[in-house]
C-alpha cells in the first residue's frame, strides 16, 4: 500500500473491503467512498441482519463468524478468503477490524495486493489487539482516526464522526417518554445491568420497545420485547421514540445519528462480563466531548440524564435538520 492513499481519488478502485459486523462494518461502509471503492469491490464480512441492510446490492463474501480470540474460526475465515482471491485482481485490501482484519489482510498480502488497516474510531487512546498485531507484522499500512496517538507507524485518517452536529428540540410533557432500548447483537455478551437499571428507575411502560440482541429475554419487561429486528423495524422504532438508549457500540451509534437521533449510549464493562475490554468507555467519552450523543455508565443513568438526551438531536453537518423534525405531539412543550 502506498504510504499516502488518496482520500478523494480521481479513479475508482476495485477493493477488497473486510470488516466484522457491528461498528467495524458500519465505519467501513462510510469510509469506502473516500477510498475510491468501485461497485466491483468485494465486501467480506459475516452473515447478519446488519450486513443485509448495509450491503444490499453489493458483492459480498460471507465468512465464518470470528469471535474475540477465536483462532480456529480465524483460520477458517483466512482459508475462505484466500480461496476466493485465487484468480481475482484487486487494487488493494482495506479493513477496519476487528478480528476479521487478521484473516483478510494477511490473505490479501499473500495474494500480492497492498493492504490498509484503519483503526476503529472507538480506539481513542491507542490501537486494539488486532491493530497491534498488524502493526507488528508490517503487513499493512496503519491508520488511526485520532491524531492524539498518531506516530510514524500510524498515520491519521479522517474520522467518521467529523461531520456531525447536535441541537435542542422540544418534547411533549403531557405523557411518559416513549423509549427504545437497543442493546446490540455481539454474540455471547449480555447487558442485564442496563436492563435492571431501567427497571429500577421505573421509566419503562407499555410504549417502551426493547431490542435485546444477545441479552436473554425476560418476562418482567413492560412494552414490546424483541431479540432481533431488521433495519426497517429498527429505524421505525428509533424514529418513533422520544429517546433511544443503547449500548456504547459504534455501529449502533452511527446508525442512530444518521437518523437524526441523539443517542444515550451506556457503557458495557469487562468486569461484568459484558465485553472483552472496556473500550466502550472511550466511545462514551468521545460522544460527550463531541456533543453528538450522551455517554453514561449504568450507575449514572437516571431520569434527568434520559430526559436531557430526549431534548436533543444529532445529524450530518450539511444536512438541514431542525427541532421541527419531530411530529406535533412531541413539540407541544419542553420539560423543565
Amino acid at each position: 500500500m502506498p504510504r499516502t492513499l488518496e482520500l478523494a481519488p480521481t479513479t475508482e478502485r476495485r477493493l477488497l473491503l473486510a470488516a466484522s459486523t457491528g461498528g467495524h462494518l458500519a465505519q467501513l461502509v462510510r469510509l469506502a467512498p473516500g477510498l475510491g471503492a468501485s461497485d466491483e469491490s468485494l465486501w467480506v464480512t459475516f452473515d447478519s441482519l446488519q450486513e443485509k441492510s448495509l450491503l444490499a446490492g453489493r458483492n459480498v463474501l460471507h465468512v465464518p463468524y470470528v469471535g474475540p480470540r477465536d483462532y480456529v474460526a480465524l483460520y477458517a475465515a483466512w482459508r475462505r478468503i484466500s480461496s476466493e482471491l485465487k484468480g481475482q485482481r484487486f487494487d488493494a485490501a482495506v479493513s477496519t477490524g476487528s478480528a476479521l482484519a487478521l484473516a483478510a489482510l494477511p490473505a490479501a498480502r499473500l495474494a500480492g495486493m497492498p493492504a490498509l488497516y484503519i483503526e476503529s474510531v472507538s480506539r481513542v487512546d491507542g490501537p486494539s489487539l488486532s491493530g497491534r498485531v498488524l502493526a507488528m507484522s508490517r503487513l499493512a499500512e496503519m491508520r488511526t482516526q485520532h491524531a492524539t496517538w498518531s506516530n510514524g507507524r500510524w498515520k491519521v485518517h479522517p474520522s467518521v464522526l467529523n461531520d456531525y452536529v447536535s441541537g435542542r428540540r422540544a418534547i411533549d410533557t403531557r405523557r411518559p417518554l416513549k423509549i427504545f432500548i437497543t442493546l446490540g447483537t455481539i454474540k455471547g455478551f449480555a447487558f442485564d445491568a442496563l436492563v435492571d437499571r431501567i427497571l429500577d428507575l421505573g421509566i419503562a411502560n407499555e410504549d417502551t420497545v426493547w431490542q435485546l440482541g444477545s441479552t436473554p429475554p425476560r418476562r418482567d419487561l413492560p412494552g414490546t420485547v424483541r431479540s432481533f429486528v431488521d433495519a426497517a423495524e429498527f429505524e421505525a422504532y428509533a424514529l418513533d421514540a422520544d429517546v433511544v438508549i443503547t449500548h456504547a457500540g459504534v455501529g449502533t451509534i452511527l446508525g442512530l445519528i444518521d437518523l437524526g437521533i441523539y443517542p444515550l449510549a451506556v457503557v458495557r464493562r469487562k468486569r461484568r462480563g459484558e465485553h472483552v475490554d472496556d473500550h466502550q468507555q472511550q466511545i462514551a467519552g468521545m460522544l460527550n466531548d463531541l456533543d453528538i450523543g450522551r455517554g453514561a455508565e449504568v450507575d449514572d443513568l437516571d431520569r434527568g440524564v434520559i430526559e436531557s438526551a430526549a431534548r436533543r438531536w444529532t445529524s450530518v453537518r450539511d444536512r438541514t435538520v431542525t427541532a421541527e423534525r419531530s411530529d406535533a405531539s412531541r413539540t407541544s412543550g419542553e420539560r423543565a
